[in-house]
Parts: structure tokens; C-alpha cells; sequence
């Protein structure tokens, strides 16, 4: 980690700069393993239950290392409690052996070494299994995506499939608790050990407190668990809206509907607000009682110690809140354990219930093995339907044989089945009955082009080896050579989003390259011709069908009726069934259904000779008058052409001369404007004085509280204690739930500044983008949108207030705490110098790269 440090403090970090990961870190090592753990056992069905074993499995060694370093942390922290009642019976002239100052120290040294050490470790493995476990997550939902049913699509849009990886994938990595359920009973065993080592009896009123606290939580943490659902159901109501809205807002921006339904997202998420503000407020209400519970474990101890008639020396008081104060960290911890444990299960279940989803199914294709067979494809009795439940399917008695070299046409008029049968061959189409039986690889080319955002170079590679050779084939025969010739930077424009900066027909050519680049022995095209004009469908059609796939199987879907009569068998639908099949003479006169197309396509023609005969006499009849007719065409030929080759893209291509440019971020460090719009975006900051008031005041009673005890107990039993056993607790008390109501308003304060910031910058941001014009959308990848309005949004929502609050509140305890040792030794401040320039500047490189990477991912 060094070398990073080292070169993100001199320059801006990039991907190549990040050293590459150990084998079982990178989902290519880890993903098997999981894949493998998950769907082993009896029965297919992914449960929660299986999903959290395979997690583990997967984790496991970092799990068992990071509990014995937990372990070590925790024997450690105590050893500063156990200790401190012999360094101050030392320090009033107890000497118990010689030297023994000098060992007390060397011991308290050297345990709080290892306590450091060992957290520190504890954490980066647990980090760093949390990065494997969330990389095999994403990976497993991604591959879902792509294998889940027709009916499970419709059911879940892709926002839905965006939360699932960036939202409840990351919040299952957060390991931090993993080890805290446990590590609370240890941490109060050796708490009760010390306190009866001190307090004798007085333990047993402290263990029965601290039990009682803990049961307190059950109620909370269902209430949270409750809340935590709705929130990620309303989520995912919101995403869903919000990544159709971004599909289709080049419509709404045409009707002027953007405002119209930038009011329906701000209504989900008013609702999801709703849900989040009952979380926050709840979990303020938990911090309110746990902060309170150390101390009030520590008056009823003290009572009772009272009452047992204990001696309450100086030693043994420090000695017990030394051991409150630790012990206060697991009950601190205890609600944000019990708060992940929900959240985590809450997102454990929504992705096993995604995994549950229905696949496609994986006996709808006999795959024979190639060159086994001479015929490619054949389907016998098949009958298919999209929806199962349907009485009516969508295939009917679908009989074909495809031998391999065959050219194959499938012609009807619209609705009749032709996609469908492609469909069923690719195995999409859910089988009712029959059987289909493939030979060889397949590729297919649909009837609305897929492209996806990169370079053209990588849309015709789709992740293949470039054969420089083959690849020059291929551009020449889908007839693209002049159009890259005409792009600036040839094969390696980068095309915007849906390839919005291509003509539909240059789109379909570049969908058709990839296919033909991939090499398989069956093809099927989905019309493919449609999107481009007659010179060009015919140069394809010569160049491709019958020139690179000359010895190839191919099935294609067409209505130009020219493209027929070349073709070894022609398949006419109807309804859903084969009317009729064979060459083109034979079928011309051997039924009606493929007369009625010839037919109606004459008919067409002819209706359109008419038209255009129409017109041109039109016109000429005007250039007898007007004598300008010549120049007219010529200037809308010339105005077209000049449109052609914009494309309508050049207000919108960035200065260095691509469509779609990488992600902008900031260099250096976060400037303090930053921070300082954050905190005042809330009433302009009026609650921040209020929040450090707050904690300034806790802090201090706090001190005070502390201070009190010390010096209202004596040193040993033979000194006169200076106040009365029942003034010291009431003293004593009233400090303690001083503090507690400067605990429950500091956290009711923070929460609404933050969730109050949070909607404002939800609104403003939506705002920016709704009335954002059409060019942003042209030249900016839906998947960084998403992913502002997905994972960065519950960022601001959720840990953003809480960090921005913690360090104002780290910051004031360690105020208080350097002002307390500066009372007897003002040498302590030199080493609370602080030196993390460094790690804050390459901090802020290491948080945004794997930003950009869930962004393309999103995209995807």
C-alpha cells in the first residue's frame, strides 16, 4: 500500500496505477468457488440460508483470522483495567515488588501495541473479505440478470436489478459486525471479571443490568428491521420510475412532460423519506438509551455497593470505570449491530429471492455435439408460448429440418411468429411440447439494434481476440469502411449511449459485424435489412448471407420479398403456425397465404409508383412555372446529406472530439467548501451550533461525572471519604442524565440536518436533470445516473450524517481527552500532531475509483 500512497500523493490516481488483485480476491478466482458452494447440496432452490454458507465458505479463513485477532484485541483492552488499581495504590507509596512502576508502564505499553495491532488488522482482513464477498454478489445477480425468464423480467426492471448490486451487495459486505455478537459476550465476561475482582458481590447488580439493556434491544431491532424493508421496498418502487423515466425521456422531452413526472419520482420519494425518517428517529431513540446504559450500569453497581456496605476506594472506582468506559463500547455497539444484522438480513433475503426467480429453461434445447449431425436445426411437434399459463400458445406445431450450408427464409405479415420462432431456437421461448435439437454454435441479430456504450472497435470484438485480418472482412462486408472513413476517430469513436451518435442503419450494420466477427455455425436474423435502404440491404445480402456465411447455416426473417427466391427454403407464418414451406416456385402456386403476401407487396409497390409519379408530375408542372425546381432538389439533397453526416451530434461532442467522455472527478484533496456547503445546506447551518453544544456539554459532564467519583472516594479504607456515600450518587446521577438528554438531542439534531440535506440535494439534483437538455442524456451513460440516484443517494441518506457527525464528535472527545492529560504532562500534545495529509489525498482516489466502476457496471 505504500507505493499507492506514495504516487496518489503526487498525482491523481488511475486504474492502471492500482496494483492487481491476488487470485482468490478477483472474481475470476473467487466466483467458481461460490458459484459451486451455492448450488451444491440437495435441492436447486437458493435460500437465504445457503446464501449466507456460500458467503462463508468463501470468506472463511478471513473470518477465522479476524477472530482470534478479535479475541487478542479484546484480552488486551482489559489489561489497562485490570491494572489500574496496583498503578494507583503504586502511586500513593504501595509498593508491592521492586521496579514495579517500571513494569506496570512496560505492560501498559505493550498491551496497548497489541490492542492497536490487532484492531488494525482486524479490520483491513475483514474489509477485505467484505470486498470478495460483495465482487461474487455482484457477479452472481449480474449472471442472473442475464439467465432469469420473460415473466421474471417483467416482473423486475433493471433499477430494481441496479439496487440489488449497488445498494444490498454492498451493504452484506460490510463484515465490521460479523464478529461483534460474540465478541459482546466475551468483552462482558471480562468486564464482570475485573468489576468482582474490585467490587466483589457489587458484579452481580452489573451483570443483571447489562443483561436487561441487552434485552432491550429486541424490540428495537424488529422495529428497524420493519422500517429497513419498507425503505428498500420503496427504493426499488423509485428506481424502477426513475430507469424508465431516463429510457424514454427523449419522449417526454418532446411533450414536454419532464416536470409532470419529475413530481411523481419527488412522490416516491416522499415516501421513501417517510420510511427513512421513522428509521433515524428510532435509531436516535437507541442511542439515547445505550449511551445512557454504561452509566447507568455503573449507578446501580455503585449502589449497590452502597448497600452491600463495599468500600469505594479511589483505586477500584478508576479501576470500574475504566472497565464501564470499554464495557460501553459493546453496548454502544449493540443497536448498530443489531441495526446491521437487520439490514443485512433484509438485503440477504432480497437477493435470495431474486436467485429463486424462474430461468429460462434449460431442456428447451437439445445441444448435439458439433459435427455430429449434418442438420443444424431441427424442431419436431414443437409448441411454444411466452406466457405458460396461456391456453392459446404462440408456436403451434412448429416441424422443421434445417441442414447445415442452408439459407433459410421466414416471411408473414406482422404478428405471425417469425421472431417468436427465432426465439424458441435461442431456447427463450418457454416449450410446451415437442423437441428442439441444435447443432453448433449460434449467433443472432435482432430486429431493434443492441449497442452498447464504448468504442465501435469493441462493439464488433463484444470481448473476442482481434484478427486484424478477419476484422477488415467483416467491416467490408457490412459495408462500413466509408462510414468510419467519414467518423474522426474511425473504429475507435466511442458511441454515446444506445448508440445515439449512429443512424439507425448504421447501428444495425454494426450489430450484424458482431455477429459475423463471432465466427458461429448458425445464424439467425431477425430482419436485418429493414433499417437501411435497398443498395445497402442488397450489398449485405450478397456480401454477408451468401459471401462470409456462404458455408454457414442461416434463418433469416424478412419482408422484402426480393431477398426470397435465393433462399433453399422459404417457411410462411401464419398465426403462430407454418402455412407453408419450400422453394419460392414451389410455394408460389401451392397455397394462398404466400399469394396474399406476393400479392399485397405488388399492390404496395404499385400504390407507391403512383404516388410518386404524382408528385413528379406535380413538380414539374411547378418548374414549368417557376423554373426552379433543379435547384430545390438539389438544395434539399445537399440539406440532407449535410444532416446525414452530422447526425445531429455535433452540439453535443466534447472538446476532445468524443460523444461520451470518462467520468469527470476532482484532484487533490475535498476543499473545505465542500464540507462547509454540506453542513449549511440544512436551515444554513442553523443546527450545527446546537449539535457541537451539544456534545461539547456531553463531553464535559462526562469529565465531570468521571472526575467526581475520583476525587469524592478515598485512597484506601483508613481515609475519611470527603462526601456522604448518598451525596456522592446523587452527584453522581444527576451528571449522568445530564448527559444522556445531551446524547438524545445531539442525535435528534444530526438527523434532521441530515435527512433535511438529504432531500435538498435529492430535488436539486433531480431538478438538474430533469430540465437538463437532451444532448446531457445523448452524451451521458444512464449508469452514472442511476448510480447518483442509487448508491451515492443512500451514501447522503444513511452514513454521510453519521460521518460527518462522528468526526465533529471524535474531534471534541479528543479535545477533552488531550486537555485532561495536558494537566499533567503538557509534553502530551506533541504527539497528537496530526500527519494524514497523505492518506487523505490518495483516500479520496481509492472512494472514487470503484465509483466508476459500479457506474459502467450499472450501465451494463
Amino acid at each position: 500500500m505504500s507505493p499507492l500512497i506514495g504516487a496518489g500523493y503526487k498525482k491523481a490516481l488511475d486504474l492502471n496505477d492500482v496494483p492487481q488483485l491476488a487470485g482468490m480476491d478477483s472474481v475470476k478466482g473467487a466466483f467458481p468457488v461460490f458459484q459451486s458452494k451455492l448450488e451444491s447440496g440437495i435441492g436447486c432452490r437458493i435460500t437465504t440460508f445457503k446464501l449466507v454458507k456460500a458467503l462463508i465458505f468463501v470468506t472463511k479463513w478471513e473470518i477465522l483470522l479476524t477472530a482470534s485477532l478479535a479475541l487478542i484485541y479484546s484480552l488486551a483492552s482489559y489489561v489497562g483495567p485490570y491494572l489500574i488499581g496496583s498503578f494507583v495504590q503504586y502511586l500513593n507509596g504501595n509498593q508491592a515488588f521492586e521496579n514495579q512502576g517500571y513494569v506496570l508502564v512496560a505492560v501498559f505499553f505493550i498491551a496497548k501495541l497489541i490492542e492497536c495491532l490487532a484492531q488494525r488488522h482486524w479490520f483491513f482482513r475483514l474489509q477485505q473479505a467484505g470486498i470478495r464477498a460483495r465482487a461474487v454478489l455482484v457477479a452472481m445477480i449480474y449472471n442472473k440478470g442475464l439467465s432469469i425468464s420473460c415473466q421474471s423480467k417483467q416482473a423486475h426492471t433493471s433499477g430494481e436489478i441496479i439496487n440489488l448490486m449497488s445498494v444490498d451487495a454492498q451493504r452484506v459486505s460490510d463484515f465490521g459486525w460479523i464478529h461483534d455478537p460474540w465478541l459482546i459476550i466475551v468483552q462482558v465476561v471480562l468486564a464482570l471479571i475485573i468489576l468482582y475482582k474490585n467490587l466483589g458481590l457489587a458484579s452481580i447488580a452489573a451483570l443483571v443490568t447489562t443483561l436487561l439493556v441487552m434485552l432491550a434491544n429486541v424490540p428495537l431491532g424488529r422495529l428497524q428491521q420493519k422500517f429497513l424493508e419498507k425503505i428498500m421496498t420503496s427504493k426499488d418502487t423509485r428506481m424502477k420510475a426513475t430507469s424508465e423515466i431516463l429510457r424514454n425521456m427523449r419522449i417526454l422531452k418532446l411533450q414536454a412532460w419532464e416536470m409532470k413526472f419529475l413530481s411523481k419520482v419527488t412522490e416516491l420519494r416522499n415516501t421513501e423519506m417517510g420510511w427513512v425518517k421513522k428509521f433515524g428517529y428510532t435509531f436516535s431513540l437507541t442511542n439515547f438509551l445505550f449511551w445512557g446504559a454504561p452509566t447507568f450500569v455503573s449507578v446501580v453497581t455503585f449502589g449497590t455497593c452502597m448497600l452491600l456496605g463495599i468500600p469505594l476506594e479511589s483505586g477500584k472506582i478508576l479501576s470500574a470505570l475504566a472497565t464501564f468506559t470499554i464495557l460501553k463500547e459493546p453496548i454502544y455497539n449493540l443497536p448498530d449491530t443489531i441495526s446491521m444484522v437487520a439490514q443485512t438480513k433484509v438485503s440477504l433475503d432480497r437477493i435470495a429471492s431474486f436467485l429463486q426467480l424462474d430461468d429460462l429453461q434449460s431442456d428447451v434445447l437439445e445441444k448435439l455435439p458439433i459435427g455430429s449431425s449434418d442438420t443444424a436445426i431441427e424442431v419436431v411437434d414443437g409448441n411454444f408460448s411466452w406466457d405458460v399459463s396461456s391456453p392459446n400458445p404462440t408456436l403451434k406445431y412448429i416441424n422443421i429440418s434445417v441442414c447445415r450450408g442452408m439459407r433459410v427464409a421466414v416471411c408473414g405479415t406482422v404478428g405471425s411468429g417469425k421472431s417468436s420462432l427465432l426465439s424458441c431456437i435461442l431456447g427463450e421461448v418457454p416449450k410446451i411440447s415437442g423437441t428442439i435439437k441444435l447443432c453448433g454454435t449460434k449467433a443472432y441479430v435482432a430486429q431493434s439494434p443492441w449497442i452498447q456504450s464504448g468504442k465501435i472497435e469493441e462493439n464488433i470484438l463484444f470481448g473476442e481476440e482481434m484478427d486484424r485480418e478477419r476484422y477488415d472482412q467483416v467491416l467490408e462486408a457490412c459495408s462500413l469502411m466509408k462510414d468510419l472513413e467519414i467518423l474522426s476517430f474511425g473504429d475507435q469513436t466511442v458511441i454515446g449511449e444506445r448508440g445515439i451518435n449512429l443512424s439507425g442503419g448504421q447501428k444495425q450494420r454494426i450489430q450484424i459485424a458482431r455477429a459475423l466477427y463471432q465466427d458461429a455455425d448458425i445464424y439467425l436474423f431477425d430482419d436485418p435489412f429493414s433499417a437501411v435502404d435497398a443498395h445497402t440491404g442488397s450489398h449485405l445480402f450478397k456480401e454477408c448471407l451468401w459471401g462470409l456465411l456462404g458455408s454457414k447455416t442461416v434463418i433469416y426473417v424478412t419482408h422484402q420479398l426480393e431477398f426470397l427466391p435465393a433462399a433453399d427454403l422459404i417457411l410462411v407464418m401464419k398465426d403462430g403456425r407454418i402455412t407453408q414451406a419450400g422453394k419460392y416456385n414451389d410455394i408460389l402456386n401451392s397455397g394462398t397465404d404466400f399469394m396474399e403476401l406476393v400479392g399485397a407487396h405488388k399492390e404496395a409497390l404499385s400504390a407507391l409508383d403512383s404516388t410518386v409519379a404524382g408528385s413528379v408530375s406535380e413538380n414539374s408542372t411547378i418548374d414549368e412555372e417557376n423554373g426552379s425546381t433543379c435547384d430545390v432538389q438539389k438544395s434539399v439533397k445537399k440539406e440532407e446529406a449535410t444532416a446525414n453526416g452530422q447526425n445531429g451530434t455535433d452540439d453535443i461532442v466534447g472538446e476532445k472530439g468524443q460523444l461520451v467522455q470518462e467520468e469527470e472527478r476532482e484532484k487533490g484533496r475535498v476543499g473545505l467548501l465542500v464540507y462547509r456547503k454540506y453542513i449549511t445546506t440544512a436551515y444554513r447551518g442553523a443546527l450545527v451550533p446546537f449539535i457541537l453544544s451539544s456534545q461539547v456539554l456531553f463531553q464535559l459532564l462526562q469529565i465531570g461525572s468521571n472526575y467526581w467519583m475520583a476525587w469524592a472516594t478515598p485512597v484506601s479504607k483508613e481515609v475519611k471519604p470527603p462526601v456522604k456515600g448518598s451525596t456522592l450518587i446523587i452527584v453522581y446521577v444527576a451528571l449522568a442524565i445530564g448527559s444522556s438528554f445531551c446524547i438524545l438531542s445531539r442525535a435528534l439534531f444530526l438527523i434532521t440536518a441530515g435527512f433535511k440535506t438529504a432531500t435538498i440535494l435529492f430535488n436539486k439534483m433531480h431538478l438538474c436533470i430533469f430540465r437538463a437538455p437532451m444532448s446531457f442524456f445523448d452524451s451521458t451513460p444512464s449508469g452514472r445516473i442511476l448510480n447518483r440516484a442509487s448508491t451515492d443517494q443512500i451514501a447522503v441518506d444513511f452514513p454521510i450524517p453519521y460521518t460527518v457527525g462522528g468526526f465533529a464528535i471524535s474531534m471534541i472527545q479528543l479535545l477533552g481527552t488531550v486537555a485532561i492529560m495536558s494537566q499533567v504532562a503538557w509534553q502530551v500534545f506533541i504527539v497528537f500532531i496530526p500527519d494524514c495529509h497523505l492518506h487523505l489525498v490518495t483516500g479520496n482516489y481509492r472512494k472514487f475509483l470503484p465509483l466508476c466502476d459500479a457506474s459502467e457496471v450499472s450501465q451494463h
